[in-house]
């Protein structure tokens, strides 16, 4: 008897420690690492709104999705980050219009020149038929589109002149992202272009490679080049929006309520970070007006969109002229 009792003891003692074993196994491997990538620099409302993201996640889950955010292009440039998102070695991407436009073409006709009114109706727009349109283009090129999130209002900043006809743009050099909608705006303004890495264009500002650049204000702050552009012209040339994407791949790995929880996450940091966009503007308006180093002057919209008319024009005669057309009346231009 006693050696029976002996045994069976020993069999539970067995089974717990079986189960044990196997818990552990199985709590280890629903956990699931992803990593999210963005070119932002640190306090940049696209790098919070992406730690706010990534603490989201984690306690939606209850700790079983993690992610590692990696800023300031440390696993490449916005392209870059794109193909790795597509291939699936790189999970979420906060990337840019311009690059994003490489694959799905029509995102690059948000940026026409004066479209929005400001950042809520653009927001407004995409949440309707235009952004489920955009959306099955990115489904049938492997992505899974989670939100809109900001790339603010794009001003001008030159590095000896201040801006406030397309007049004063002749001649100049003006670095704008590698973004078709970009460049034909400003050779309609009369600049040329140079398409740079963000990463190198504090650099490149700095050594005489071109003479300005355009970007929100938040981006001017963050990444200091009002340092070497300290002539700043609010033009509001055009609205900008930062794609926030999912690999299919790593879609794949999570189940349907950690995907759920994955893009209830990314709609309230992508509330935090319009936010913050919109605040960064007033804030870092307010700063570059008193400070003494930097010259800000308000351009003439008025002759800058009949400088860029003729964008709207060449645009609705490319290939996806009937979406184009649909947006422009979807925003009561």
């Amino acid at each position: 008897m006693t050696t029976m009792k002996r045994r069976t003891m020993l069999a539970a003692a067995a089974l717990l420690s079986a189960s044990t074993i196997l818990g552990a196994s199985g709590e280890a491997s629903a956990q699931t690492k992803l990593t999210l990538g963005h070119g932002a620099a640190p306090g940049n409302p696209r790098s919070v709104g992406a730690e706010r993201f990534a603490e989201l996640v984690e306690e939606k889950t209850g700790g079983e999705v993690t992610i590692t955010v990696a800023g300031s292009e440390q696993l490449g440039n916005d392209v870059a980050m794109l193909t790795s998102l597509r291939s699936g070695t790189l999970d979420f991407t906060i990337n840019s219009q311009g690059a994003v436009a490489g694959v799905v073409p029509e995102l690059a006709a948000l940026g026409l020149p004066f479209l929005f009114e400001d950042t809520e109706n653009a927001i407004e727009i995409l949440r309707g038929p235009i952004g489920n349109e955009l959306n099955k283009k990115f489904e049938a090129v492997g992505i899974v589109p989670l939100d809109w999130w900001d790339n603010g209002i794009r001003h001008i900043s030159t590095t000896d002149r201040s801006v406030e006809t397309p007049k004063d743009l002749e001649g100049l050099r003006i670095r704008t992202p590698a973004d078709p909608m970009t460049i034909d705006i400003f050779e309609a303004l009369g600049a040329s272009t140079e398409q740079i890495a963000f990463s190198e264009l504090y650099v490149a500002l700095q050594q005489g490679v071109v003479d300005g650049q355009e970007n929100p204000l938040a981006n001017i702050a963050s990444s200091k080049l009002y340092e070497v552009t300290p002539f700043i012209s609010i033009s509001g040339h055009k609205w900008e929006s930062t794609p926030f994407l999912m690999s299919q791949i790593a879609a794949g790995r999570l189940t349907d309520d950690q995907m759920q929880a994955v893009r209830e996450a990314a709609l309230e940091a992508g509330e935090l970070q319009r936010q913050l966009m919109q605040k960064a503007h007033e804030k870092h308006l307010a700063e570059f007006e008193a400070d003494e180093k930097v010259t800000v002057s308000e351009a003439d919209r008025d002759a800058f969109r009949k400088a860029t008319a003729g964008v709207y024009e060449e645009w609705q005669n490319k290939e996806f002229g009937d979406f184009i057309k649909r947006l422009i009346e979807a925003s009561g231009q």
